[in-house]
């Protein structure tokens, strides 16, 4: 099975490919994809974190070990800035401290949490049903988030599920689920 270096040099120089068969999709099937720079140049980055994303499911992987602080983080972001107004113990410095403690033990309880959730390796993170969440994933921030174009929103969903199914290929395990 390929490792690490392998999954994101395959996604780094396969890009050109995927953005080919994009311009094709567009121009002969209908596919309204904008294929602009901007959304290539993110379409790149997801399509490339997508060639190893299905590994976040082994503990042992670099990419595990990289998304569980940035899922720990996240979530103790979004806690402490959903209590900040909800916390009154006197003054500023004292809701603020212990806003940001509720949110401290929101991303402790995220950080265990992350590994108890996730599935065993190679079980249905490896899947084009996973593809299929982080393409639509990839879609809503590019058109929500960046407020981007919806053409512009289906090429980064279309780039990042290509990219994850890379991954699957590699690896010779695709499943549906």
């Amino acid at each position: 099975m390929p490792n690490y270096d392998a999954h994101l040099l395959s996604g780094i120089v396969s890009y050109p490919l995927t953005v080919f068969i994009a311009f094709v999709l567009r121009d002969y099937a209908g596919i309204p994809f904008t294929i602009s720079t901007f959304a290539m140049v993110i379409g790149y980055a997801l399509y490339v974190l997508g060639a190893d994303l299905p590994d976040m499911d082994h503990p042992n992987a670099l990419i595990h070990r990289g998304t569980k602080p940035i899922v720990a983080v996240a979530v103790g972001s979004a806690v402490f800035m959903q209590s900040l107004g909800s916390i009154n113990l006197g003054g500023e410095p004292l809701n603020v401290a212990a806003a940001w403690g509720v949110g401290t033990l929101a991303g402790v309880i995220a950080w265990y949490g992350f590994t108890v959730i996730m599935p065993k390796h190679r079980g249905i993170v490896h899947s084009l049903l996973f593809a299929a969440i982080y393409g639509a994933l990839a879609f809503i921030m590019v058109e929500y988030g960046l407020s981007m174009a919806r053409g512009e929103g289906l090429y980064v969903g279309f780039a990042a599920f290509s990219g994850y199914t890379l991954h699957l290929l590699l690896d010779r395990e695709v499943s549906l689920v």
